[in-house]
């Protein structure tokens, strides 16, 4: 047979062959129930498919020993291969010996959804299903090493299509290529499509426009959900993130945050409708260190898009030597920094599963985007975090942990620091030794935030220093009044304090106020009497007059102090607490433990004022034993 012959019969083999494949197309789509008799014709036409390659190949090397392809017809012949080879009606791909795509024909960036160009010069192996890479793999080993043809059934997975072929894999020889290649063959026996549009080949500006807007979404769904408050603590805003992200842009989820200079995973999630403990466990344990693609995001501070997941090592290696990636099932891979100015402050990592929609730039812009929203949350966090301790640290210095014994009387104490997670209260008390027994002191500076705490705090330690001193609770108060105006804080402060004699049988009390509420002395008749209270507050003259008054208690009697946050409170007609509600309420607690007593004014105010805070609130109960 001549050249020109064996080319004119190879190419109305080519368009039989083509004719025969429509018509197999035709068959599976009219008769869904007999797929079986296709798909066995469609494996005829797979073996007579490589067998045209073969015997197009054979004239190539039978020219190239004859020294002729260099001339003008080996050319032409050449360039016609090339054609056939383009226009060939089943998906074909030539790889060579490591799995990476050198060519493919037309059919094939159909099949897959992705142009030549874009599928040319990657891992061939990345479209096939993680399940059955390994296998894969194997079948392509053999075939190269015993030159013998394989075929077998596995599943094919891009841009969020699922393609269940038959792949038949054979060895060839290509002109100028220094190692023989492996020629695939695909027959798709089952097709699966994804709900949403799937790859950028195939969206509608209409499904473009809706993919921004889910965007869009997320990115605002993401910033509200970092301003809450109560977000503000680390570990629940990363783990409220990653649940947000699981739900609604990923299969898998991974966050890690640097500590001390070194990554530490803190958050992993994986998809909610499989179950994914054991292979959670794993990720959840491996060092995110040993992970090039994390790595690599903290080092540069950029993020990295896989559509197709180009290296499965890239998240490190489980401990039986396992990619993490093959074993999370992993098809697409995203990793941005969570960044706060020059440097990350750790790295998010996005997963979405084989027969998932990779992921895109697009995506990768928004959870950059994202990413530096975590990180300033992150710096928030550390904010807050810092006037949290500082506001713990001022708030014990004006209220005490716990109320020592004092003998003979029983004791106890309610505080509220009012409205705001992190009010720095200005109110104090205190249960302290003096000089011949016991002291108790309370009040306020009028003001809120860390100074009015600050002179609080003054207030409360120099009663508590002069107390070691002084006998009389009114010459305390007047020195620490002295000590205040010298400070010129131009805070004033209402106060009262009073000393029990220790060993005193007739358990007698000298109470001296500055401009505080006066204390109640319940009576076990159920009785209520104010005290004097009263004076000039704190801070304001040095020659004030204070208010004092002595006190002689009997077993059953309970005396009560409290602030001005209590009888201030308001009813939402804006009426006040007030003390003639307070005494009506103390009447009812006649024999109560003051434990109780303190609890019931308080559930009584709180239902006074619908539980709202508008200051804080001190209840401190004395009681004879």
């Amino acid at each position: 047979m001549t050249e020109l012959g064996a080319l004119t019969s190879l190419e109305h083999a080519v368009a039989d062959l083509a004719a025969r494949v429509t018509s197999l197309r035709e068959a599976r789509s009219t008769y869904p129930k007999d797929l079986g008799t296709t798909l066995d014709a469609a494996l005829a036409e797979l073996d007579t498919a490589a067998e045209l390659l073969g015997t197009a190949l054979g004239e190539l090397r039978r020219k190239q020993r004859r020294g002729g392809e260099r001339d003008g017809g080996t050319l032409r012949e050449q360039k016609l291969m090339r054609q056939i080879f383009r226009s060939l009606p089943i998906p074909t791909v030539v790889m060579d010996s490591a799995g990476v795509v050198r060519r493919i024909n037309g059919e094939t960036a159909r099949l897959l959804g992705s142009p030549a160009g874009y599928l040319i010069g990657r891992p061939f192996p990345l479209l096939v299903d993680v399940a059955r890479r390994a296998a894969f793999r194997s079948h392509l080993s053999a075939v190269q090493q015993s030159g013998q043809p394989a075929s077998f059934q596995t599943r094919l997975a891009h841009q969020g299509r699922a393609h269940t072929v038959q792949l038949a894999l054979t060895r060839l020889s290509l002109p100028g290529e220094p190692q023989d290649m492996v020629v695939a063959v695909a027959l798709p026996t089952e097709v699966q499509l994804p709900e949403r549009p799937a790859g950028r080949v195939e969206m509608s500006d209409a499904a473009l426009l809706m993919a921004s807007a889910r965007r869009k979404e997320l990115l605002a769904r993401m910033t509200r959900l970092l301003l809450d408050v109560e977000n503000l603590r680390e570990p629940v805003a990363l783990s409220r993130a990653a649940r947000l992200l699981a739900a609604e842009s990923a299969d898998w989820v991974l966050i890690d945050v640097v500590r001390d200079g070194v990554p530490v995973r803190v958050t992993v999630l994986g998809p909610a409708e499989q179950p994914v403990g054991d292979r959670l466990r794993v990720a959840e344990r491996l060092d995110p260190a040993a992970a090039p693609v994390v790595a690599q995001v903290l080092a540069q501070g950029s993020g990295v898009v896989q559509e197709m997941v180009e290296d499965e090592k890239s998240l490190g290696l489980t401990p039986d030597g396992t990619p993490l990636l093959r074993t999370l099932g992993a098809g697409s891979l995203m990793c941005v920094p969570i960044q706060t100015g020059q440097a990350a402050e750790g790295a998010v990592t996005l997963l979405r599963l084989g027969e998932h929609e990779p992921f895109t730039l697009a995506d990768l812009g928004l959870m950059e985007e994202i990413g530096t929203h975590l990180g300033l949350a992150l710096r928030a966090q550390r904010a807050f975090q810092s006037r949290s301790d500082a506001a713990e640290a001022l708030r014990s210095s004006v209220v005490p942990r716990s109320l020592p014994d004092i003998p003979g009387f029983e004791a106890a104490a309610i505080y509220h620091s009012g409205s705001g997670p992190v009010t720095v209260g200005a109110e104090f008390y205190d249960v302290f030794p003096v000089k011949d027994g016991w002291g108790i002191a309370l009040g306020g500076a009028c003001g809120k935030g860390e100074t009015a705490a600050a002179v609080s705090a003054l207030v409360r330690n120099g009663l508590r220093v002069l107390g070691a001193f002084e006998s009389d609770p009114a010459e305390a108060i007047r020195k620490v009044n002295q000590a205040l105006l010298m400070q010129g804080s131009g805070m004033f402060v209402m106060a009262l304090t009073g000393y029990v004699p220790a060993g005193d049988p007739g358990r007698r009390i000298r109470i001296a106020s500055a401009g505080h509420h006066p204390a109640a002395l319940l009576r076990p008749d159920g009785s209520v009497r104010f005290l004097a209270g009263g004076g000039v507050p704190l801070g304001i003259d040095d020659a004030a007059d204070l208010a004092a008054e002595d006190l002689e208690l009997t077993p059953g009697e309970t005396l009560v102090f409290y602030s001005d946050g209590l009888v201030a409170s308001r009813d939402e007609h804006g009426e006040p607490y007030g003390e003639t509600r307070l005494g009506d309420v103390l009447g009812r607690c006649v024999a109560q433990s003051p434990a109780t007593l303190v609890k019931t004014v308080e559930e009584d105010r709180s239902a006074f004022s619908g539980g709202r805070f508008y200051d804080e609130i001190v209840i401190l109960a004395l009681r004879v034993a």
